[in-house]
């Protein structure tokens, strides 16, 4: 993608649609507990934007504080989650990938929190793997 691209998104009932324009800063997948928790799913992928490339194009998510300096957003009808935000990172917003209109433009760059891994689970893919996070 390029700066002028536009990427789309939004919940499984249609209720919040969003845009973000430009390239993502990164892509990831997260295997923490709290992502776990909030998804119910073993992993999920996260695409990182600046926080002012992104905009709600219809409806607004409910916010949820799951834990101190960390919010996360999703639809109040149909309870799909759409971001994750951090006081510690509050120039991006971490968008889960399958919410975007077409996930296949973003390739995972690494795995993030592995030692939090629901040991069952193996993704056979070459990209490095972290302990906690990257950075």
């Amino acid at each position: 993608m390029s700066d002028q691209s536009v990427a789309t998104g939004g919940c499984l009932c249609g209720e919040l649609k969003y845009e973000v324009k430009g390239d993502p800063l990164w892509v990831a997948h997260c295997h923490c507990f709290s992502c776990r928790r909030n998804t119910g799913a073993p992993v999920t992928t996260f695409v990182g934007f600046p926080i002012a490339a992104f905009r709600y194009v219809t409806g607004s998510p409910k916010v949820f504080a799951s834990s101190p300096g960390v919010r996360r957003s999703f639809c109040g009808t149909c309870g799909t989650p759409i971001s994750y935000e951090s006081d510690k990172l509050a120039d991006e917003i971490h968008l889960y990938l399958s919410t975007l209109d077409n996930p296949d433009d973003y390739v995972a760059q690494t795995h993030v929190f592995t030692e939090e891994s629901v040991s069952w689970f193996k993704i056979d893919d070459d990209i490095p793997r972290y302990r906690t996070t990257r950075r």
